[in-house]
């Protein structure tokens, strides 16, 4: 199941910096996820201070 960033996102960059597919990036307000670049590890969710990855 793919993971998106709702907007709670407060673009801290946090999930960016955990991602090790490098699958995390900043879109125009808030971050995105690449889901052909995401494993689905769960790691941002993890890492969330706002709980703003949710699956899709």
């Amino acid at each position: 199941m793919a993971f998106v960033i709702t907007e709670d996102c407060v673009a801290c960059g946090t999930c960016a910096d955990e991602c090790e597919a490098d699958a995390i990036g900043e879109g125009e307000d808030i971050y995105v996820i690449d889901e052909g670049k995401c494993t689905e590890c769960g790691t941002c969710i993890e890492v969330c201070p706002t709980e703003a990855i949710v699956e899709k």
